[in-house]
């Protein structure tokens, strides 16, 4: 009879063979899914607000900048096993992009992760993954309570950050590794027109 000490841990995998497994189709044309250390994840679907906020942050932090490249959408390395496909990241400017590589922990100035459905598993689950591979600053934007909650001084020892505080929408979010850039948290709850959107740095 089996015992719960016969059940085999999962099998992990590693970016090179997460990559390898995509490109023989494994995973459906339209399907979702991220590396989670060394688990591949199925990501949910993303919703008109989510999106909404997505295209906002977009045309914030988005265009032409001296100062960072901004992604969305779009994977970070963050170790050989975790490979998340954040909403947003800021990485630090590099001269033509990064065709070769997708940006790793120390590139990474701030990500933002947009949570409505999602909030538990991005603060159970992605946060410590980003805490333990010392990215410097991750912001959750929650739309079902209409805050962002920030995190700061992650510690890779205990998988934590060591600064958490939230912001609402009458306040201000600033980027600890961008000084003078600040964003009205009200944009992201209360969207104005996309076309009035631009930062002020």
């Amino acid at each position: 009879m089996d015992t719960d000490t016969d059940v085999l841990p999962p099998r992990l995998f590693t970016i090179a063979e997460y990559h390898r497994m995509a490109e023989a189709g494994v995973f459906g044309e339209d399907e979702r899914v991220e590396l989670l250390d060394g688990q591949v994840v199925a990501m949910s679907p993303i919703g008109p607000r989510h999106a909404l906020t997505v295209d906002v942050l977009s045309r914030w932090f988005g265009g032409p900048r001296d100062r960072w490249w901004a992604r969305f959408q779009n994977p970070v390395e963050l170790d050989e096993r975790t490979e998340p496909n954040p909403d947003v990241v800021l990485a630090r400017m590099p001269w033509r992009g990064y065709p070769q590589r997708h940006p790793g922990s120390a590139d990474i100035i701030l990500v933002i992760e947009v949570a409505d459905s999602t909030l538990r598993r991005d603060l159970a689950n992605k946060l410590p993954l980003y805490a333990r591979n010392a990215v410097a600053e991750v912001w959750i934007v929650d739309l079902t309570d209409d805050r962002v909650i920030v995190h700061r001084d992650p510690d890779p020892g205990t998988q934590r950050y060591g600064n958490r505080f939230e912001v609402g929408p009458d306040g201000d979010l600033d980027i600890a590794g961008l000084p003078g850039i600040t964003l009205p948290a009200g944009i992201l709850f209360r969207p104005p027109p996309l076309e009035d959107l631009a930062t002020e740095g």
